[in-house]
């Protein structure tokens, strides 16, 4: 290869401007392969830490209630008109059991046991709907970083106190200190003292939410005793439809994971996945025919230099390899500018852009952009080394 390699490298030099501007193209392109692929990977995961800030990778509930359709003999027409069960707050059964299953279950990392239910939120004549959350708060911070969102005051719950949401804090006339009347509707009232007031982001939650501990939230809800949401974290966030579907089999309690709750989300996770690829093709097709282009003209202007060496002895296996490694050449030399500006431009985005997200570089990132364009480079070169290698020598040297 080292005769291959010399002439390949040679004739790079005599058309050095062809070689400057398509290395200019490569690295164009490749640039854009990085920076785009980074920037899309950076937002996916900025919308999926967001969404996951607020809920957890699995929920296990009760299993819904169904009616049960006494059957009848054979050969009787049965017409039955059905209406659906109402689903009160139930409980899970056993539930200290299952969170110990659950804990052994591999790929689970947290479990937190959760008492949710309905209730109303009174201060002087306000009245305001309320999602009433016991937790019990160092297992739920494995799961939901809500000391992280915490804005005021501090996260305190039990011995009478309870933390609420921001907009529903406002709603209220709330402040840090203040009294605050929980209603479960069925004559169980508390009163709590507000240590703190978080905001989470989500319009929903922070008009709605307010957590107290796990025995205050049993006893205003009339569930002593009882949970009636597990929730689980997980290692892979992308294989909790796996875990969630393992739980279903382990305990037969209704479990979702998150990526069934935000199935739109997925949706668009996977439309830009599918963007990202097709900018990547036709980057990549660019930079081929780019490549393909100048050594085809520059067969046509070799001509003569080709015969000639054909004529000396050069192989048609040799001649072929020259023009391949030129198209190698100019794709590895012109993706490593590339890769450079696109580490470039990311830099430049995370120092001077908008302080949205920081763009994160996947770790395998620029070795596949150098591979996909140096591959590129060499099979844009298979025509064209084709073409040299099937000259006859004696008609291109006429020529």
């Amino acid at each position: 290869m080292w005769i291959e390699t010399t002439l390949a490298m040679r004739f790079l030099r005599q058309g050095r401007a062809q070689s400057l501007l398509i290395l200019v193209g490569i690295a164009v392109g490749v640039a854009v392969i990085v920076f785009v692929t980074a920037l899309i990977s950076g937002l996916q995961q900025n919308i999926i830490e967001r969404t996951l800030g607020t809920q957890s990778h699995v929920r296990v509930e009760a299993p819904r209630e169904v009616n049960r359709v006494a059957p009848v003999p054979e050969g009787v027409l049965q017409l039955v008109l059905e209406d659906p069960r109402p689903q009160a707050l139930r409980p899970i059964d056993n539930w200290l059991a299952v969170r110990d299953v659950l804990e052994r279950v591999p790929g689970v990392t947290a479990v937190s046991p959760v008492v949710s239910g309905p209730a109303f939120g009174r201060r002087g004549t306000a009245v305001q709907s309320v999602a009433l959350v016991g937790v019990d708060l160092p297992r739920y911070l494995r799961v939901i970083p809500l000391d992280r969102n915490m804005v005021e005051g501090r996260l305190e719950i039990g011995s009478g106190n309870a933390v609420v949401g921001r907009k529903l804090a406002e709603d209220l006339g709330l402040r840090l200190g203040g009294k605050l009347r929980l209603d479960s509707g069925s004559g169980r009232e508390a009163v709590v003292n507000v240590a703190g007031i978080f905001e989470l982001g989500v319009r929903e939650l922070d008009s709605r939410y307010v957590y107290v501990d796990l025995k205050q939230a049993q006893s205003l809800l009339a569930l002593p005793g009882g949970v009636t949401v597990i929730d689980l974290t997980v290692e892979d966030l992308f294989g909790a439809d796996r875990i969630a579907a393992r739980v279903r089999g382990l305990t037969g309690l209704q479990a979702e994971s998150w990526m069934e709750t935000n199935a739109q989300l997925m949706n668009a996770l996977a439309s830009q996945n599918m963007s990202t690829r097709m900018i990547s093709f036709f980057v990549a097709m660019s930079v081929a025919l780019g490549i393909a282009s100048v050594l085809a003209v520059s067969v046509t202007q070799r001509t003569r230099e080709i015969g000639i060496l054909r004529a000396m002895g050069t192989r048609r296996a040799q001649m072929r390899r020259v023009f391949l490694v030129q198209g190698a050449v100019l794709g590895l030399a012109g993706s490593a500018i590339g890769a450079l500006a696109g580490l470039g431009l990311v830099a430049a985005f995370n120092t001077f852009g908008p302080r949205l997200f920081i763009i994160p570089l996947p770790p395998g990132l620029i070795p596949a952009a150098m591979a996909l364009a140096t591959v590129a480079g060499a099979g844009a070169a298979w025509v064209p080394a084709s073409r040299a290698a099937r000259l006859d020598p004696v008609e291109a040297i006429r020529g």
